[in-house]
């Protein structure tokens, strides 16, 4: 009977204890959020005041006013055999949200497509230098971006494609972790799976499209949601590769909007706030696959 006392007492504290260390870490990570959705609405005195205001006394909206007001671009411009089609004038800033939001999600689409078509082929295909190609692979991954960057802008420029959209998106698509952490995901699939699309007469195509990818999902979607955050988060390619206001992204055109000698922090706040919603968005589709993937990928080797 004391020791089932003793079980349920110590139960319930290891329960208390977690529930109150959960709480502390939630409050940790979602505190930063709060500030700025709430600095968004403070005004400058606010704002800079030397006793911090932890709530908004006046909603404004002044801050805002400043981000959309200060510049303006077309919504979008491409061109077509040497016609130059541009859509409506908007603020500057719904432009760099555009452009923000198109690079993470091609970026997304085109590294989880040929990251999964990779992890395939080095998971379940035999040919001579898989475990070299591999190895590289694993070696790139430690490889600092900043290394390679003077070649990536040069290899960009000669292309064509330096102050664009697609000259921070291409780079991306290669991103080594990304065929790794899928072709840890592709070797758990029973082999025999494969063989036997073999002997029903599915080509490579149908075998990877109907069989391999659905299985696959949940490495997918941790793939999915590392790539989106890890682009729009790349503020030092943006730095390097965009110059043109038009081609700017949220954090870039944030940025181009301080001056050197003073910050206007508010202005930051509502710009942060506008660009954390994509993220919250993309978070909150990805999310159980996140979750899967991190925990598949943590046992499968």
């Amino acid at each position: 009977m004391k020791n089932t006392l003793n079980n349920n007492l110590g139960s319930k504290v290891y329960k208390f204890v977690s529930y109150a260390f959960v709480f502390v870490m939630a409050f940790l990570f979602t505190f930063p959020l709060y500030w700025i959705i709430t600095g968004a609405f403070k005004s400058g005195a606010e704002i800079n005041a030397r006793d911090p205001a932890w709530f908004p006394s006046e909603f404004v909206t002044v801050n805002f006013e400043k981000l959309f007001d200060r510049r303006s671009a077309p919504l979008f411009d491409f061109e077509i055999f040497g016609y130059i089609i541009a859509g409506p004038t908007v603020p500057a800033a719904i432009r760099w949200l555009v452009n923000s939001v198109f690079m993470s999600v091609a970026a997304m689409l085109l590294t989880c497509l040929t990251s999964a078509m990779a992890g395939y082929a080095l998971a379940k295909k035999r040919f001579y230098g898989k475990t070299l190609l591999f190895s590289l692979i694993v070696c790139a991954m430690a490889l600092p971006k900043q290394v390679i960057l003077i070649p990536l802008l040069r290899e960009m420029n000669a292309l064509g494609l330096y102050d664009t959209v697609w000259s921070v998106i291409f780079p991306v698509v290669g991103w080594p972790f990304g065929v790794f952490l899928l072709k840890q995901f592709a070797e758990g699939i029973p082999t025999e799976m494969v063989e036997a699309c073999r002997i029903d007469g599915a080509g490579e195509w149908r075998t990877f499209t109907d069989v391999m990818f659905p299985m696959i999902k949940p490495g997918v979607g941790a793939c999915a949601i590392f790539t989106f955050i890890s682009s729009w988060n790349d503020y030092f390619m943006q730095l390097i590769m965009l110059t043109s206001n038009k081609n700017l992204t949220v954090a870039l055109g944030i940025a181009t909007m301080q001056g050197e000698s003073s910050i206007d922090f508010g202005l930051l706040m509502a710009g942060a706030a506008l660009a954390s919603v994509p993220i919250i968005v993309v978070f909150l589709i990805f999310q159980k696959y996140f979750t899967k993937g991190i925990t598949m990928g943590a046992v499968k080797g």
